[in-house]
């Protein structure tokens, strides 16, 4: 035995050693791969390979890291090269959006690896100083490996932040390069001379010799050879003018069509009709020509110079329309009474029309530059048409300024109108004159996009105002249970007033919404932005939102209240299942079930609290430091703060009483205003608010008289005298109670002979009430007619009978004793032996006792 024992030690020993042995082969390793350039490790030895670093995460790390290298040497080449227009810059910025998030993606995929190693680092400690114990191989080992691919990491991370940062500099030159080209072509000015007309002209018939023959030669290209795909397309473009013209019509046509019959609608009508007539109609016709230019050219019916002309068609159809639709909703020039603005019939005819004539110039306008830049045209033809047609847009403002669109003084629609207000005269004159000014002195480029502007942003800005007030119109009080889906809610779903009067709240922030979502991108366009740029925008609205160091994603907020929500309903659930399914049926008494259910409840809530705030990307450990500063806090005197603060939890959710309730609690009793988090507002009876801490009401008793409901039971309490039969009178007070309707039959009225009294027999009436504050008039009126009953059947409320002393000193024939006792007897005074006499109350003997108390009164004066 003691042979086997020494073989076992010296083989351990043995094995220590060796195990010793390692590190410095490994370490020599790790000192040999930080010398490498290349962030993965070196190879090594077949009797020293390492194991894959984290299952071959850096791996692909590096991997991912090098092609987003070369993708971004390849951007950064593409940025240097010049003369690209603003379709090839904002591709460019697509693209290095896209390389950045690429870039940030293989940060994120790093710090979890690097979580998982500082918390391994943390469990295996500093490695040993000089002079102390040495440790484990294998602890060493793990630690220098650990260090090892920390270090990878970090050089990693390190290598990816700098690219980010190259790419965020690349995208400012991008957007810098975009708002020069902006800004030049804009500010660009050309020479208007007569020559210059000259030039245009003779370029302008050529180019629609051009235009010609390209139509033709499609339309040959597209029966010929796509007739199959052109009536497909248009067949699918049919129905979908079925679907979005025809059926929105069906479905929307109440809502916003105005109805002849009504003769003076409400002002919220007229807003409602406007405001849904234009958007709806609107939307309608561009999804309508959206999806007709996508058939169209997905079936590769049309060809690359075609193409453009045709969306430009689309878009001056949908211009046309919109500002059409817009003026004729706000004017009405047909239906004065359903006209939302103070102009004569004359003048809403005017102005629609100007409206529609800027409208329709701009449209072709922009129309005819496409066709020039399809057709390959000069210059000088895209100048002059935008000359012509900024020239146009000045005429129509300046007389538009001279006109007299107001109403009439007598308010008569089809009377003459009164003037512009002299500053709206102004204006519109000054911005024609600016238009035909720029023109003329060559910034044909800036005048263009003015005139543009004013007629897209304006009619969307007005589109926007009209929702904006709609929603504000619908969201006061009442409102909305007017409205035509006010009552069609009312009469499917019951709803009451308060839940119609929610319904307006959301009906109108819904409206707000869909005039901001619809407008601001409708801005954002016609000023030079891209549908890329609103991409971009609005992803990082939803996903990356950063206030300093710190990220909000609206997305995740969103997906954090919707699993709150779900986890909520999950606990609600499963507290009622297991409330009705388990402990009922296994008879639990009713505290042990209610605790169990509270504290599931609590216990549901919390993890979907967790749950929710991890998805919305909070980070939990922010979190523990606030709670670890409001911990020291509460040791410094917060304590008090805290108590309330939780109390106040405690109250609104186990909700011992609500707002509105009749309390008790110490001195303070009254009606409860408000529940706050910190404090309790009450409101005595006498008006006076007073503010008690939500501590002293969780831990001191506190009385509901409406709990559970409003039933209480009130007291009137009834003395009569001696002589007086009792069956009688509580049969007289039942009937009386029993007459009055807001008494309840059930709990039954009772009359309770309480005492024989010193001077009277004292009777308690009770009754219940459904309501406790009806307590106070009835029993007011029930006193009157018990005392007016009383009064007819002769019964009498006895006054308390007192009795007066007074003791004298028969010697010397003045009082003994200068202290009086007064007694109170039911039956009169007693007869008392000596020198007493006696003063009787005018209470028991009337008339006659009153000398006698006069002449006792002067005598103990005397």
């Amino acid at each position: 035995m003691k042979f086997r024992f020494l073989i076992l030690s010296v083989f351990l020993l043995g094995l220590s050693v060796a195990a010793a042995a390692v590190p410095t082969t490994d370490g020599a390793a790790f000192a040999q791969d930080q010398q490498q350039s290349a962030p993965a490790p070196a190879a090594q030895p077949a009797d020293q390979q390492p194991q894959p670093v984290a299952n071959g995460l850096l791996e692909a790390v590096v991997a991912d890291l090098n092609k987003a290298k070369k993708d971004y040497t390849s951007l950064h080449d593409s940025v240097k090269q010049g003369g690209m227009d603003d379709e090839a810059l904002v591709a460019l910025s697509g693209q290095s959006d896209d390389l950045n998030r690429s870039v940030a993606a293989i940060s994120a995929r790093l710090k979890p690896r690097t979580t998982e190693i500082d918390a391994r680092l943390a469990q295996l400690g500093a490695a040993p100083k000089e002079g102390q114990p040495p440790e484990a191989a294998i602890v060493s080992q793990e630690r220098e490996r650990l260090n090892a691919e920390r270090s990878q990491i970090s050089a990693l991370t390190l290598d990816a932040d700098s690219l980010t940062t190259e790419t965020n500099r690349l995208s400012m030159q991008l957007m810098e390069k975009r708002r020069r080209l902006f800004t030049e072509t804009l500010l660009k000015r050309t020479e208007v001379s007569v020559s210059t007309f000259q030039d245009a002209g003779s370029a302008l018939v050529d180019e629609s010799f051009r235009f010609k023959d390209a139509v033709t030669s499609w339309i040959g290209f597209a029966v010929k050879a796509k007739l199959g795909s052109l009536l497909t397309a248009v067949f699918l473009s049919m129905g979908a003018a079925l679907i979005f013209l025809s059926g929105g019509y069906r479905v929307f046509r109440r809502y916003y069509v105005q109805d002849e019959t009504i003769e003076n609608p409400a002002y919220i009508s007229r807003l409602s009709v406007a405001f849904w007539s234009t958007l709806i109609r609107t939307l309608s016709l561009v999804a309508f020509l959206v999806t007709s230019f996508f058939f169209l050219s997905n079936f590769n019916v049309l060809r690359p110079d075609i193409s453009p002309i045709l969306a430009a068609l689309f878009g001056f159809i949908g211009l046309v329309y919109f500002v059409g639709r817009l003026s004729n909703a706000v004017f009405a020039p047909f239906r004065p009474h359903w006209r939302l603005v103070k102009l004569s019939n004359k003048g809403a005819h005017s102005l629609t029309w100007c409206l529609q004539a800027m409208a329709v110039v701009n449209g072709l306008d922009y129309v005819f530059d496409r066709i020039s830049e399809s057709m390959g045209s000069p210059v000088v033809v895209t100048v002059a048409k935008s000359f012509f047609a900024a020239l146009l847009i000045g005429l129509i403002l300046i007389a538009a300024s001279f006109g007299s669109p107001m109403l009439a003084k007598n308010g008569d629609p089809d009377a003459p109108g009164r003037r512009w207000p002299h500053g709206m005269a102004i204006i519109l004159r000054v911005l024609g004159i600016v238009v035909i000014f720029i023109s003329f002195i060559g910034y044909v480029g800036l005048a263009r996009f003015m005139a543009t502007q004013m007629i897209v942003t304006s009619a969307v800005i007005a589109t926007m105002y009209l929702g904006f007030q709609l929603g504000k119109a619908v969201s006061k009080q009442g409102v909305f249970a007017e409205t035509i889906i006010g009552r069609f809610l009312q009469s499917k779903l019951r709803l009451g007033d308060v839940a119609l009067d929610q319904g307006g709240l959301v009906a109108g922030l819904a409206t707000y919404a869909v005039a901001l979502l619809t407008g601001i991108p409708l801005i954002l366009l016609s000023w030079g932005f891209h549908i890329q740029d609103l991409e971009v925008f609005a992803y990082r609205l939803f996903t990356e939102i950063k206030i300093g160091n710190i990220s909000i994603s609206l997305l995740g907020i969103c997906v954090g209240i919707l699993l709150f929500a779900g986890g909520y309903l999950v606990t609600r659930w499963f507290q009622r299942w297991l409330d009705s399914n388990v402990m009922a049926r296994g008879q639990v008494d009713l505290g042990v079930r209610n605790s169990v259910r509270t504290g599931i409840g609590y216990l549901g809530i919390a993890v979907a609290a967790i749950i929710s705030i991890s998805a919305a990307g909070i980070d939990l450990s922010s979190l523990a430091l606030v709670a670890s500063a409001l911990s020291v806090g509460i040791g410094f005197g917060l304590q008090n703060i805290v108590s309330n603060f939780v109390s106040g939890l405690i109250l609104l959710v186990e909700r011992p009483f609500k707002v509105g309730d009749w309390i008790v609690s110490g001195t303070s009793e009254g009606i409860v205003k408000r529940i706050s988090v910190r404090a309790t507002e009450i409101e005595t009876f006498r008006k006076q608010s007073i503010i008690v801490p939500n501590s002293e009401l969780i831990n001191a008793s506190v009385g509901n008289w409406t709990h559970r409901n409003r039933l209480a039971r009130s007291e009137i309490p009834v003395s009569v005298s001696f002589d007086t039969d009792p069956r009688k009178v509580m049969e007289i007070l039942l009937e009386l109670v029993r007459s009055i309707p807001k008494v309840l039959r059930n709990p039954e009225p009772h009359v309770e002979f309480l005492r024989f009294g010193p001077s009277s027999l004292d009777f308690e009436m009770r009754f219940y009430l459904s309501d406790l504050s009806d307590g106070m008039e009835i029993r007011n009126n029930l006193r009157i007619e018990i005392l007016k009953r009383f009064r007819e059947e002769g019964i009498s409320i006895p006054y308390p009978h007192q009795e007066l002393r007074i003791i004298r000193d028969g010697a010397r024939n003045r009082p003994a004793d200068a202290a009086s006792s007064l007694t109170e007897s039911a039956d009169g005074p007693e007869a008392e032996d000596g020198p007493a006499e006696t003063i009787v109350s005018p209470a028991d003997s009337g008339a006659e006792a009153k000398a006698p108390s006069r002449r006792r009164g002067r005598s103990v004066a005397e």
